[in-house]
């Protein structure tokens, strides 16, 4: 039998701060020297120039510059995501888009809306039709 918690103990637990092991990595980052508040911005390209300039100036990282670069943003992008509105989310996306021209990397093809299978031919082999048994 579960003993019950107090509701004391509830309480502190509530007030205490959680653990943002990620804003710490965001601040702490051994590997690229991050402009402050540059996922802030609301221009991609000023994003995608900034991590440009702190990737190929970092001695520290272990990836190649784009690799570095994108691998900062991917990563706040998923761990703030949830919390981030979706033009903040979009405007991010573009500037993975623009780090990628900067370093002369093909984009990626434009992201599919989701479609139901039966109207979209890519999701489903083609069927043959059926012919007479023999």
């Amino acid at each position: 039998m579960k003993a019950k918690r107090s509701s004391a103990s509830r309480a502190s637990k509530a007030r205490r701060q959680p653990e943002r092991w990620s804003a710490r990595v965001m601040q702490t980052s051994n590997a690229l020297d991050l402009e402050p508040g540059i996922f802030k911005s609301a221009d991609p390209g000023a994003v995608a120039r900034s991590l440009k300039r702190s990737a190929e100036n970092s001695t520290r990282r272990k990836a190649d510059p784009f690799r570095s670069a994108m691998s900062m943003l991917t990563f706040y992008i998923n761990r703030a995501g949830k919390n981030l509105p979706k033009r903040r989310v979009r405007v991010l996306q573009q500037a993975k888009d623009e780090l990628r021209a900067l370093f002369h990397r093909p984009r990626r093809a434009a992201r599919r809306t989701p479609t139901s299978p039966a109207s979209n031919p890519d999701t489903e082999p083609q069927r043959q039709p059926l012919t007479g048994r023999g």
